[in-house]
């Protein structure tokens, strides 16, 4: 049996304001042809389908149109909730959808298996929703016995897994699971998937998913491989600058008679890629830079001294796809040992009190000799005006 598994499509997210459903729709028609060309028997969606619990009219008729499409090339496709999505939402529209299409949302279904079966045997499909500690702790109330309370993700999906394995237990065949969670050992991307940890509490240890064939995890948006059984395939489409350096796309998974066979990878295209240029604002504005990142989504980070002008509307002017810019001066004066309050009171004159207050808001950088002038002329105005009331 032949198995592609995608995750984390965030139907609807926007990228610093601007709209992903075209580039996201041009990713899941490669998707689907991948799917066609390599005689995928069975395609899995691990959680977090939409980036809303409550998606706009377009996201589902992206979903409806992807997932009709897969059905279309042949493949049986399983979908399963993430924390971004609405499972009461997503299970609604399984209704809606057409045999071979299977959307698994039921926390109280986690042992009853989707069953697919090929010339081998039956392999089982173990649909994991997200499970929020706090909401599904009162489904699973023989969960407590023995004084284990399911109060983390770790202890909701080690209790889920057992499940998964009671399951197994019941149904003879080859399995395979899918959860959606932050596993122990895999590398964030930083302000994009911190929403189901707390501190160290929620990571999920790799010995929880023993037993399955496969098991293929969502929530990590870069591809992560934690053994040769459990991975994470990550998102089709870059979401953040974080992600910039970390290859789309989705793992190719073949089970033979004896369960897993073999792993491979599948790159999807890039529709616009993420770029970040460092270093001076002249640099960046640089006719070589533009001429390579001109169609880019470029991160501006300035190294200059001082704030500039209008930075966004000189670096959009050369790359229109700018999305993002930080000033990060390269050098930055020697940490002040007084407070600012303590500097305004031993300044002596007006020029002295604004010096102490560029150094403050400027980490450290005081005012240019040109910036010296013009405060000087602006003082000695409001001088002479003074002196003509």
């Amino acid at each position: 049996m032949r198995i592609l598994h995608t995750s984390d499509w965030h139907i609807g997210r926007t990228f610093h304001g601007s709209s992903t459903m075209d580039a996201l729709a041009e990713v899941l028609g490669a998707l689907t042809v991948q799917v066609r060309d390599n005689e995928v028997d069975v395609v899995i969606v691990a959680g977090d389908v939409f980036d809303s619990a409550t998606p706009a009219g377009p996201a589902y008729t992206l979903l409806s149109d992807t997932l009709l499409a897969l059905a279309d090339s042949g493949a049986r496709v399983i979908v399963t909730s993430g924390n971004h999505d609405s499972a009461a939402r997503l299970g609604f529209q399984a209704r809606l959808l057409r045999d071979g299409i299977h959307v698994l949302t039921d926390p109280l279904a986690i042992g009853a298996p989707v069953t697919v079966a090929d010339a081998d045997g039956p392999v089982h499909f173990f649909g994991i929703p997200y499970l929020e500690p706090a909401i599904v702790r009162q489904h699973f109330p023989a969960a407590g016995e023995g004084g284990a309370e399911l109060r983390t993700q770790a202890q909701t999906m080690a209790h889920a897994m057992s499940l998964v394995r009671a399951g197994m237990a019941e149904h003879e065949g080859r399995s395979v699971a899918i959860a959606h969670c932050f596993a122990a050992g895999v590398d964030a991307t930083v302000g994009l998937e911190r929403e189901v940890r707390q501190g160290g509490l929620d990571m999920v240890p790799l010995e929880v998913f023993d037993g399955p064939d496969y098991v293929a995890l969502g929530h990590i948006h870069g591809r992560q491989q934690l053994s040769e059984r459990v991975r994470y395939a990550g998102a089709p489409l870059h979401y953040s600058f974080g992600e910039q350096d970390k290859p789309r796309g989705s793992w190719l998974i073949d089970l033979d008679a004896d369960g897993l066979a073999n792993v491979a990878w599948l790159a999807l295209p890039v529709p616009r890629a993420l770029v970040t240029l460092t270093g001076t604002l002249d640099d960046i504005l640089s006719g070589d830079n533009v001429a390579a990142h001109a169609e880019h989504w470029v991160c501006a980070v300035y190294t200059d001294a001082l704030p500039q002008a209008e930075p966004m509307r000189r670096l959009r002017e050369r790359f229109p796809y700018c999305a993002m810019v930080q000033h990060q001066p390269a050098v930055t004066g020697a940490a002040e040992v007084r407070t600012y309050s303590e500097r305004l009171r031993t300044a002596v004159t007006d020029t002295d009190r604004i010096e102490a207050f560029l150094e403050h808001v400027r980490a450290g950088q005081g005012a240019s000799e040109r910036e010296r002038v013009l405060i000087r002329e602006v003082l000695d105005d409001r001088v002479r005006a003074e002196a003509l009331v």
